[in-house]
């Protein structure tokens, strides 16, 4: 069974930092893509950044320059390395594997930033 935990949210100040961290097991991790989203209050689910299996990252606009996203393949572990958080960062933040019989999704993870 494939499962994703997320862990490493918190609130936090403007402009501070956090690491997200999204723990996968049951599959195997060297050739998946992995994504993460975040959904705030009232507003659609967004997708933030993704990591292909060979390690190529992409942004959305809105966190590119801030946000890192990485692997590490020992640990099976995705990472969102966010920095200069703002309160519009405030949201639920998921990892998400795409497949083609069904996404998995984690149960998310809150990230609150106060101004």
């Amino acid at each position: 069974q494939v499962r994703l935990v997320e862990s490493g949210g918190g609130l936090v100040q403007a402009g501070e930092s956090l690491r997200l961290s999204c723990k996968t097991s049951g599959v195997n991790f060297r050739i998946i893509t992995l994504r993460w989203y975040r959904q705030a209050t009232g507003k659609q689910r967004e997708l933030v950044a993704q990591i292909t299996s060979a390690g190529t990252a992409s942004y959305s606009d809105s966190v590119k320059g801030r946000f890192n996203v990485s692997r590490n393949y020992a640990w099976n572990t995705m990472y969102l390395q966010m920095n200069g958080l703002q309160p519009d960062d405030t949201a639920v933040y998921y990892c998400q594997m795409p497949r083609d019989t069904g996404d998995i999704w984690g149960q998310g993870t809150q990230v609150t930033v106060s101004s």
